[in-house]
């Protein structure tokens, strides 16, 4: 599990393959598929969507303007 550090959005990457983000009280707000490669984290939602981050370091992912910590 990521998580901002206020809480507000934590993010499930699952071990196969599929991620899970909640924001707030809003569960599953978006899903979707994950793949890693080295450092680089690239995201496609469920709607086609396209995101990537940044492994900064085994506990800190950069992804879309927010800093998540391994939770």
């Amino acid at each position: 599990m990521w998580v901002t550090a206020d809480g507000h959005i934590r993010q499930e990457l699952r071990a196969d393959g599929r991620y899970d983000e909640a924001r707030g009280d809003r569960r599953s707000a978006y899903t979707g598929s994950y793949r890693v490669d080295g450092t680089r984290i690239d995201y496609r939602d469920d709607t086609g969507f396209t995101a990537d981050g940044e492994f900064v370091d085994i506990d800190t992912l950069h992804h879309g303007g927010y800093v998540f910590h391994r939770e």
